[in-house]
């Protein structure tokens, strides 16, 4: 089976879009010091949009959903090495939460629900860096 070329330009022009929306969200978490940032959040968002797209294009009869949702399981793998846990104190929920949402966002767009995914950065955007500030100040002092 060949994919056409048109199909993957689109799929190129997907994931430049889906880099573009998910180094977004990881420049919160590298700005604030975090080891999961831009770039991490960047190849999240990148490859479940490639994973979902070819998972598309490769499947046209069958389950396209199949090749998508292994994506989430290796999330999870990712999501496990960014959370810590210091004495009581547990730390990086929030950073592998955003890699979780990340992964949503680059399936998205590689589903062509570009628009959805927009709109899913921009509220992703919000809660971490908005919503952040609006905590009271002793909370803002630690590491999330």
């Amino acid at each position: 089976m060949s994919v056409s070329l048109e199909a993957q330009l689109t799929i190129a022009l997907q994931i430049i879009l889906a880099g573009i929306l998910s180094g977004l969200i990881g420049m919160d978490r590298e700005r604030r010091g975090h080891d999961a940032g831009l770039r991490t959040h960047m190849l999240v968002g990148m490859g479940s949009c490639l994973f979902t797209g070819l998972s598309v294009l490769a499947f046209p009869g069958g389950d396209p959903g199949r090749v998508a949702s292994q994506i989430l399981p290796g999330l999870g793998f990712l999501g496990a090495g960014a959370i810590l846990k210091q004495g009581a104190n547990i730390q990086g929920l929030t950073t592998a939460a955003s890699m979780w949402v990340t992964a949503a966002v680059g399936m998205g767009v590689g589903t062509g629900a570009w628009f959805a995914a927009i709109c899913g950065t921009i509220i992703i955007w919000f809660t971490l860096v908005i919503v952040q500030r609006m905590k009271p100040d002793d909370l803002n002092s630690k590491r999330h």
